[in-house]
């Protein structure tokens, strides 16, 4: 098949973030969430898992449910429960809660990969 270009696993990304982009960190590109396979130097490319289920950060204060689709909050860092109102850049859609994480909780498991998110322009 002449139009094939890859599997997808992966997406080479350069990182003009301004920062260091560390292994394991999540990384938004367009309405999706990606993961840092190892270090991305600021103006440097790198590779990006863009499937699999990976323990992320989220934000305490209220748990996430098995099957949900928490919300990549993009100034925190981390995600949120879904129905959680967004702010402009936060991506919606994008995951899938693999276990539930409690409340206190700082990290949930999450299955990337699972179709196009959004972007949100904010509520």
């Amino acid at each position: 098949m002449r139009n094939y270009v890859q599997e997808g696993r992966t997406l080479s990304y350069y990182n003009s973030s301004g920062a260091t982009i560390s292994a394991g960190a999540a990384v938004v590109v367009g309405g999706q969430v990606g993961v840092a396979i190892n270090d991305i130097a600021d103006g440097a490319s790198g590779t990006l898992s863009m499937e699999g289920v990976y323990t992320l950060p989220k934000t305490s204060g209220a748990a996430i449910n098995v099957g949900t689709a928490p919300i990549f909050d993009v100034s925190a860092g981390a995600f949120v429960p879904a129905g959680t109102a967004t702010a402009a850049g936060d991506i919606t859609g994008a995951v899938t809660a693999w276990a539930t994480a409690a409340s206190a909780d700082t990290t949930v498991n999450v299955k990337i990969g699972v179709g196009n998110g959004a972007v949100a322009s904010g509520t």
